[in-house]
Parts: structure tokens; sequence; C-alpha cells
């Protein structure tokens, strides 16, 4: 072995100093590596056979073992392997005096970053060591990125500075990690889907597939054979069998939204799922185990529908085990600066534009509204005013003409009636009603382009109460 002579010097750029157990029978070999990797700045330990190189590191970590393969009792192998099962991210050199390789591919395969066969030169040791010591920050640095880029992501598109949205992210937090069925509730617009998926994503299943599925955008039998899946000539139009959305998110997350809306039939095959966790395809006799977690959503009082018959009292207990309740934009006024500084930064990546901002007059404007649409709502808003804006920042004359947007009155189904006159002759009250109805959602309608979705969230209904009033007034 070449020996280090005493005017050698260690490089100018010394790497970083680490912690180096040393594990070697020779009583020799371990007080010449304590020397050269001591002048190198590491702080080393040294352990004179498997047992007590253990014991140490039982003690006091270590960031990197080197250790003789061929030891009496214990060998290095065997060391390696307990110093990884008590540090994963520790990182090891072999160091064998015999030519088989087969001792050297088993501490590879174990782990073992790199091995040296007696008698080797100073020089390579004090790479090695340097490559394994960078190995190691590497990977730790690594591991603090991916939970740095896990937490920053987790809530990247929900936006929130209010104490009660504040109060939102902490139950996250606290309960993605169980398997329990979660309830959120609140207005359409609030960001019931963002929630639950920052749930999936701070969960153990986080790499594991997120499913949703609107429950009120789809007929009865069209949402049994999304959730369920078919087999091949279950009903018309099947010609392949098919698997459903549960199997499709295998130990993953599942989020219904607008779980009010489902049919008294599909509750009960929901609360089956719930109960057993199996379920099967439509036309099929297999009994399919389901491994899956299962958010809900709905803009509806539960607890309300449960009362009046419209929502099982069994199911609801089974799927507001958590409940996460998303208040409205109204209520937390505070976020929606913010929120709409977010959109500003959105949109404008999005379309190129040179927009940074808003005006002071911009902002209060937005403040001043109650936005009966919430988020999206707001971030509709925005988005125009993205689209309309010339300058560097957006000004009260991009923004929807009259005053911000209020809720809808509560006089009646049509806010006009708020102020309506009553004729001295009387009218026919069901008639007018449902004319002021039919004029409503034909607006809404031609307002969103025809859109079923869009139409329904400006009446502040669900798709499936749309149809029926269409059907109602053979707007079709």
């Amino acid at each position: 072995m070449t020996m280090m002579t005493t005017n050698e010097t260690s490089a100018p750029n010394a790497p970083r100093s680490g912690r180096i157990l040393v594990v070697d029978d020779e009583r020799s070999m371990r007080e010449l590596l304590q020397i050269v990797l001591r002048r190198e700045g590491h702080q080393v330990r040294l352990a004179e056979d498997g047992p007590a190189a253990v014991a140490e590191l039982g003690r006091e970590p270590a960031d990197v073992l080197i250790s003789d393969i061929r030891m009496p009792g214990m060998s290095g192998v065997d060391v390696l392997r307990e110093a990884k099962r008590l540090d994963p991210d520790i990182v090891g050199i072999m160091v064998t005096a015999y030519a088989s390789t087969d001792s050297a591919v088993e501490a590879l395969r174990l782990g073992a970053y790199d091995y040296l066969t007696k008698p080797f030169d100073v020089e390579e040791l004090k790479a090695k060591v340097r490559n394994a010591l960078e190995r190691r920050t590497l990977r730790q640095e690594n591991v603090l990125l991916k939970r740095a880029l896990r937490s920053s992501s987790s809530f990247s598109n929900i936006i929130g500075r209010s104490r009660v949205m504040q109060d939102v992210f902490d139950l996250v937090e606290t309960v993605a990690p169980t398997n329990s069925t979660i309830l959120i509730t609140g207005e359409s617009g609030t960001g019931k889907e963002l929630v639950a998926r920052a749930v999936h994503t701070n969960s153990l299943r986080r790499d594991q597939p997120f499913v949703a599925l609107n429950c009120g955008a789809l007929p009865e039998a069209l949402l049994e054979s999304e959730l369920f899946g078919h087999m091949r000539g279950a009903f018309t139009g099947a010609a392949a069998t098919k698997k459903g959305l549960l199997e499709a998110a295998e130990r993953g997350t599942v989020f219904l939204d607008e779980i009010s809306e489902m049919s008294p039939m599909m509750q009960v095959k929901l609360l089956r799922v719930l109960q057993e966790r199996r379920f099967r395809r439509v036309g099929g006799n297999e009994e399919i185990d389901a491994d899956i977690r299962i958010i809900a959503a709905t803009n509806r009082d539960l607890a309300r529908a449960v009362a009046d018959g419209t929502f099982r009292e069994d199911l609801y207990y089974r799927v507001n085990v958590i409940p996460i309740h998303l208040p409205p934009l109204r209520e937390r006024r505070e976020d929606i600066a913010p929120l709409a500084e977010h959109f500003v930064a959105k949109y404008r990546e999005q379309m190129g534009k040179a927009v940074s901002g808003l005006t002071p007059e911009a902002v209060r404007w937005l403040e001043a509204g109650d936005w009966p649409g919430n988020v999206r709502q707001l971030e509709n808003v925005i988005e125009r005013a993205v689209a309309l804006e010339r300058g560097p920042l957006i000004q009260i004359a991009s923004l929807p003409a009259g005053p911000a947007p209020r809720p809808p009155s509560k006089q009646g189904v049509n806010g006009a009636l708020a102020g309506a006159a009553l004729p001295e002759a009387g009218l026919d009250l069901p008639r007018h009603l449902e004319s002021q109805e039919r004029d409503l959602v034909a607006q809404a309608l031609q307002q969103a382009g025809g859109r079923h979705d869009r139409a329904a969230r400006l009446l502040a209904i669900t798709p499936r109460q749309l149809r029926y009033l269409l059907d109602k007034h053979a707007l079709r």
C-alpha cells in the first residue's frame, strides 16, 4: 500500500467532512485508515468486529461505513445489512484482500457504494470516500427536495391566507395520511375538487391514481357503468368488457362530486362498496376487491336531504366520517386579492400578455363583491380582464361593467320579482313564475353558449335539475 508522506496536504477545495465508521479485525489497518481519513478532516470511529460496529451505529449514526468483508463471526456483508436497516442512506465501501468477486458482488447487491481490494492506493481510498459523501448528500438533498415539492404543490392551486382557510389546510394535512372517507361541503365554485386532490397528494396513496366523477352529470345507467364497469353484452352497446373507475383507481383515490345527485339505487350500491370494499361490474357475477379511498363532495345540505328522504341516512354516516367545509368567498374577503393575483399570473402566462397585476381601484372593486359563483366566478372575471387589458395593470375598465358581483335575490326564482308590483287585477302566480323560470333557463343556456354545465352554474342548480327544466319547458 502506498503511504502518505508527511509533506502531503489536502486539496485547497477539500470536500465537506463526514462521519466515518471503519470496521476491520486488523488493528494496523484500522489505525492506518483513521490517520488517512482524519487528515482529510473526517470524524473517524473504529470497530474491531461486526457486533462492535453495529453497536457503534446504534449509539451514533455514520455517513460512510468502511468495512472489511472477511471477519470472524460477522462478515462485512452482514454488517452492511444491519447498517442499512438502521440507516438506509448510509454509504458502504467494502474492503477485501481476496481476489474473489462473489462477496463484492453480494455487497453491491445489498447497496454498497463501492469496494476496494487490498493493497489499495491511498488516493483511491480518499477519492472513493469523497464520492461516497457526495452521493449521500445528493440523496438526502433529493429527499428534501421531493418533500418540499410535495408540500408546495399540495396546495399550489388553493390560495388562502384567511384563518378559516389555514384551518382547512391544517385539517387536510392531518387527515390525509389516514384512509378515512371524507365529505367536502361548500357552495359551487369554492374548490372542492382542489381540496380532494390536496388530500390525495398528501396521502400514502399519492403515487396511485386520482379519479374524479361528477355524479350529477350522468344518467343513472351510465353512471353505474362508469363507476363499476360492465361485462360484454351487459346492455345494448356493450361490445367489450370495460373496467370501471373503481378498478382504474385501485390503491388510489376516487372523488365523487355532487354525490347528493345519486339515485336511490346507486346510493345502495355505493353503500355496499363502503361497507364491504367489494363490487360487481354491470352484468357480472365476480366480486372485485376495492382497495380505494373515497372522497365525496356536495353543495347541498346532506343532513337536510336525509330528513327529506332524498339521501340515505346510512350512506350519509358512511361518507361523513371526516367533514371538511369550504366557506364561500364572501366569508373570506381577505383571500380575494391574492386569488386575483394568482389568476392574473396564470392567464398572463397562458396568453403571453405583459399584465403584472391590478390597480388598487380594481382590487377594491373585487373585494366589494360577494361573488355568488365563488372562486370559479372570480377566475372567469380575471381571465376576461387579462384578455382585455392593454396596459401593465388591470384597470376598472377591464372588469365587468356595473357593481361588483352580488348574490341573486332570495325573493323568488327571478331576482326581478324582488321589486315587482302586483297588478290591481291580480295575476296567475303559478303561470307567471313558470314563464319567468322558462325565460331565465333560456337566458342561462344562451349565455353559457349551450354548455349545460355552465348554464347550471349560472342558475346555481345541478346539471340534473337543469335537464329536468329543459324537458319541462321544451327547451331542448
